[in-house]
């Protein structure tokens, strides 16, 4: 079934459970009842957002959508495992993305055998030493800061930073109001640029 509807690019489809369904309720749908119509639902609001992770990740286009399709077939198995206690369903979708994407980076080749005129194909204009040890500085300032924030303000500055993603999408991952995020990373940037005022 699940590869009949990846097949069929999911494209809006007459049998889609209406917008108004929380995706809590999606999915509660596919546990209990294995709902196509609540699945395609579910793929057409996450595949692109999923996607978009992977080439934020830095996958190519190929792998990100095999992923994101991956990743949503994940869902579809494993749906009577979520449990809204521990966090929204939103993070348990990209922590099964994320997952996945570490799984495929884990089984690619870690090495290829050097070519003998490696010597001759390195490029020369290598960054200065003086250079290299200002910027292991100051990424190790740029840490300290970041380890200095409160864990809730750690949390969105690497979303927004690792993953990419917008205040919106942040809210809707933690299931908190848009005006809690912006607060949190408007105090967080505070904190770092203060910190790190000689830097500039």
């Amino acid at each position: 079934m699940v590869r009949a509807l990846k097949v069929r690019r999911l494209l809006p489809a007459p049998l889609a459970v209406q917008s108004r369904e929380s995706m809590s309720d999606l999915l509660s749908l596919i546990a209990r009842e294995r709902s196509e119509a609540a699945f395609v639902e579910l793929f057409q609001r996450y595949a692109f957002k999923l996607k978009a992770y992977m080439l934020r990740q830095g996958a190519d286009a190929a792998t990100a959508e095999e992923l994101a399709q991956e990743t949503l077939l994940v869902v579809w198995r494993k749906a009577a495992l979520y449990s809204s206690e521990k966090g929204s369903l939103s993070t348990w979708i990209f922590t099964i993305a994320r997952n996945l994407r570490i799984d495929r980076l884990r089984k690619e080749a870690a090495w290829q055998e050097l070519p003998d005129n490696l010597s001759e194909t390195l490029v020369s204009d290598d960054q200065a030493p003086d250079e290299a040890v200002s910027d292991r500085q100051r990424e190790v300032r740029v840490r300290a800061v970041l380890a200095e924030l409160s864990d809730e303000q750690r949390q969105v500055v690497e979303m927004a930073y690792t993953e990419g993603l917008s205040h919106s999408e942040i809210s809707e991952r933690l299931g908190l109001p848009l005006g809690t995020v912006k607060s949190r990373m408007r105090l967080a940037y505070q904190k770092v640029r203060t910190a790190l005022e000689d830097l500039k």
